[in-house]
């Protein structure tokens, strides 16, 4: 293939991936398969690869990540990205439309209501049409430079076209959209399932993911997440008018823009009300968390008219469900054992329905929210599901408690191997001492030969269990000096699988650097970590050898990870 004809055969793929991106992430409609849309971007990046000349900022192949980042630069917004009032009753909604009547001086006004998205609020920038900057809410005033991470978000339009003759079909000169980057449940399970596997700790909630997630330095691990954004805001606008809120909804969506789902435009405050109770019973059915409903006076003029406060707009109030929860019976706490050693108890509960769902198990945290709570076996407890996937138990009704119930006694051994089980340091977590502990061997065992790790295919969940209950692995170090006739003769093995699994042993000698001490299973060593540890050291050796100080010499590595790799080795 020439140039002329990579280029051709480039944009081509482009405007055929666009177009798969705006029916599958925007409109929910998609066209083509999974493995198909795979394939496309596939040739795309291959043909980028090849023809690098030809590689431009608003191509799909930016959407897996480029390199790493040093860190990010703060950018102030142009115009401030205000909080909002919160309210909590019907009442206080009524007071609201009282305190905009009297401020436009009339007696009648229109609202846009809209799904409160339980995100991370961003600003995306978009000049001549490309998309030039991603910035964070930040503290309003200036937010952190998020724009290579925020490239790996799909529903992103990376350009946008002219939109239709209603806005005078032309490209704004400036458009800064504002919206809210969002963890969906799916990615938010799989995510906390990935960081379960490697032993880590889980992230509370999607919320906390995505922040965490909008954090990372390497946008390749961002692409992994799956985060996804609606979009609803107006920050700078140059080149087209906009005179309401439910006139920019249009705008966006003709632009490509995924907006908020459910909304409304409604003719007073009583049909806001109507729209936020029938609206109760659906947001639990949501694939994505909410935290209420946002309530917006309609019309920009009058808007510009209210103004705003120091903190917030005077035209926008939000509206906040009560947390939904639910009374059971605390029937027993479960402590398990992770790869790190941490102790985590977990409430097992006569079963309850709870937003839609039967619930039958609660996080417990750690030992010391158990203390905090007080909580008992037998025990009539409070379950709550607000902005959780996982429930949590929230309080005790000890009002309604049996005298004859005991106070939960954490254990002071791992249950597991009978080691001792202590707390260190600042850490809120009880960690079984001992690296001998099955439990904890099992887990680094599976961790090491994950696929991000050492990626040794066939050592799976089933074989790890036999290997350790038979102390044919007592470390990670026994892995490689297995003896191939007695893995085949274990429960579901043979001579094939056991030569197949000989053979990932092997390919795992000519991994990366940093996929070994990823792999090692670090405390606080991430992937991320794993790699900056690696790009500074070349050798394991040195690594093994390097004091606090030369950890904490490495940006991005702070007190707690530079103590964990120290007392590690």
């Amino acid at each position: 293939m020439n140039k002329t004809e990579a280029k051709a055969k480039i944009e081509k793929l482009r405007k055929e991936i666009e177009r798969h991106n705006q029916k599958y992430y925007v409109e929910a409609k998609p066209v083509v398969s999974d493995q198909e849309f795979d394939r496309l971007m596939r040739e795309l990046v291959d043909l980028e690869e090849q023809f690098p000349e030809f590689k431009t900022p608003d191509s799909q192949s930016q959407r897996v990540g480029g390199a790493p980042l040093k860190g990010f630069k703060t950018v102030r917004h142009e115009i401030p990205m205000l909080s909002m009032d919160n309210t909590y009753s019907y009442d206080e909604l009524r007071e609201f439309d009282k305190r905009v009547k009297k401020g436009l001086g009339r007696s009648q006004v229109e609202y846009f209501i809209e799904e409160k998205i339980d995100g991370v609020s961003i600003s995306l920038t978009y000049k001549n049409g490309l998309f030039m900057l991603g910035v964070t809410r930040g503290d309003g005033r200036a937010g952190d430079n998020v724009t290579e991470n925020l490239k790996t978000v799909k529903e992103i339009p990376l350009r946008i076209p002219a939109p239709g003759t209603k806005f005078k079909g032309k490209i704004p000169e400036v458009l800064e959209v504002r919206g809210e980057v969002y963890m969906p449940h799916k990615s938010f399970e799989s995510c906390n399932k990935m960081k379960e596997k490697r032993g880590e700790e889980l992230f509370a909630n999607p919320r906390n993911a995505c922040a965490g997630t909008l954090k990372l330095l390497d946008p390749k691990l961002v692409a992994k997440r799956d985060l996804s954004i609606f979009c609803h805001g107006l920050g700078v606008l140059k080149g087209t008018n906009v005179k309401s809120q439910s006139e920019l909804f249009d705008l966006l969506q003709e632009l490509g823009f995924k907006t908020i789902e459910h909304t409304k435009r409604a003719q007073d405050i009583e049909e806001v009300i109507q729209f936020a109770e029938a609206f109760q019973t659906k947001r639990n059915k949501l694939p994505y968390d909410i935290d209420g409903l946002v309530v917006k006076v309609d019309s920009f003029t009058d808007r510009k008219q209210l103004g705003v406060t120091s903190k917030a707009p005077r035209w926008m109030i939000a509206y906040k469900y009560p947390a939904e929860q639910a009374e059971t019976i605390l029937e027993d706490i479960e402590i398990s054992v992770g790869r790190t050693g941490t102790l985590t108890p977990v409430a097992i509960l006569k079963p309850v329905q709870l937003s839609g769902t039967t619930v039958s198990r609660a996080s417990l945290h750690n030992r010391d929210e158990i203390e905090r709570l007080d909580a008992r076996v037998g025990d009539q407890v409070l379950v709550e599901k607000s902005g959780e996937i996982i429930p949590k138990v929230v309080g005790v009704l000890t009002n309604k408690r049996k005298k004859s119930l005991r106070k939960f006694q954490f254990p002071d051994r791992c249950p597991v191997c009978g080691s001792k089980a202590v707390q260190v340091g600042d850490e809120v977590a009880v960690r079984c001492v001992s690296l001998a502990c099955p439990a904890q061997l099992k887990g680094r065992i599976k961790h090491y030969a994950m696929r991000d790790a050492m990626d040794i295919e066939g050592l799976g969940d089933v074989l790890i269990e036999q290997l350790v209950e038979k102390k044919v692995c007592e470390d990670l170090a026994d892995i490689y000096f297995l003896d191939l006739e007695e893995v085949a003769n274990l429960e579901r093995m043979g001579k094939k699988s056991a030569e197949n699994l000989f053979e990932g042993i092997e390919a795992s000698k000519s991994r990366e650097l940093y996929r070994l001490i990823f792999g090692l299973g670090i405390l606080n060593v991430g992937e991320h970590a794993a790699q900056l540890l690696a790009d500074r050291f070349r050798h394991l050796n040195k690594l093994m050898e390097a004091t606090q100080d030369e950890f904490l010499a490495i940006r991005e590595i702070g007190p707690t990870t530079a103590e964990s790799i120290v007392d590690f080795f």
